[in-house]
């Protein structure tokens, strides 16, 4: 659900594309815009994940091509692992999108011999945002300084009918 001010956000930005606003204003068109707003945001606009599954951090490579390093989480201190294991002890994953939680990983893996692991932990906590999560994103939106989202996942129909309807 949008705010009133992200509802006016968003059809300010649809009458700004004048594609979008020539749509019709009805269940159609708001179909065809919502389609428009749920594809992939061009150039990429890079935003922080808000759930980071142990298991992919872990186990997948990175969109940087990174991978996690069971060597470097070994030879961290007994507190470290301890903090690590903390992060995840709840839910399994961690919000990437809190500063506290990059800060967290940072500190687990602080000095020359956690380089690669924080690396790896800041690019797989980041992916690519939807146009509709850029629009109403907060920050940069960089690989190097992704930003943080105020909405996430895809529009629906409705929020492009609601949003068109406002005077």
């Amino acid at each position: 659900m949008l705010t009133l001010l992200q509802y006016q956000t968003l059809k300010a930005d649809i009458l700004a594309d004048p594609i979008l606003a020539a749509h019709p204003q009805t269940s159609d068109g708001a179909f065809a815009i919502t389609v428009a707003y749920n594809l992939p945001a061009t150039p990429d606009f890079w935003v922080w994940r808000t759930t980071v599954p142990q298991h992919e951090i872990v186990g997948a490579t990175s969109p940087d091509g990174t991978v996690w390093s069971w060597t470097a989480y070994i030879s961290r201190s007994q507190g470290e692992r301890d903090g690590w294991r903390e992060m995840f002890a709840d839910t399994g994953g961690v919000n990437a999108s809190r500063p506290n939680i990059r800060q967290g990983l940072a500190d687990i893996f602080s000095g020359p011999s956690g380089a690669a692991q924080r690396t790896h932990l800041l690019a797989i906590g980041r992916r690519t945002a939807t146009r509709a999560e850029k629009l109403f994103a907060v920050g940069l939106g960089t690989p190097a300084s992704p930003a943080t989202m105020a909405v996430e996942g895809a529009l629906t129909y409705q929020d492009v009918l609601t949003a068109r309807s406002l005077p």
